[in-house]
C-alpha cells in the first residue's frame, strides 16, 4: 500500500522540480531531493535515474553526501529569485514586489550561509 503512495509522490515531486526548472521563483533541487527520497521507497530506477541526471544528479549527490549546496548552484538560485522580483516588480507593481524582495532577502540569506 506504501509502495504507490511513495509512487505519486515522487511523482508529484519530479512535476514540481520540473516546473521549478522555468520558474525563478519556484526551487528546482529540494523537489528533487523528494522525489529521490519517495523512489527509494518504492521505485529504485527512477532513484537512479534522477541520480544519473548530468545537470541535476552532482546537485543531488551533493546534498546526500555532504548536506552541501555548490557555490555555483547559490549563485544561479539568488540570481533566479533576483530576476523573479524584477519581474515582479514590472508587471505587478507596488505593493507585490516587496513580497517577492522579502523571499529573496529570507530565501536568498538562507541559501547563502548553507556550507559549501
Amino acid at each position: 500500500m506504501k509502495r504507490p503512495l511513495y509512487s505519486a509522490l515522487g511523482l508529484l515531486s519530479v512535476a514540481l522540480g520540473a516546473v521549478g526548472a522555468f520558474l525563478p521563483i519556484m526551487p528546482t533541487v529540494p523537489f528533487l531531493l523528494l522525489a529521490v527520497y519517495f523512489f527509494a521507497r518504492s521505485n529504485p530506477e527512477w532513484e537512479q535515474k534522477i541520480l544519473d541526471h548530468p545537470h541535476w544528479g552532482p546537485q543531488v549527490h551533493d546534498w546526500r553526501e555532504r548536506r552541501a549546496i555548490s557555490r555555483r548552484a547559490k549563485t544561479m538560485a539568488i540570481g533566479a529569485m533576483t530576476t523573479g522580483v524584477v519581474f515582479t516588480w514590472y508587471t505587478l507593481g507596488h505593493p507585490w514586489y516587496w513580497i517577492s524582495l522579502a523571499i529573496l532577502v529570507t530565501c536568498g540569506s538562507w541559501i547563502a550561509t548553507r556550507n559549501e
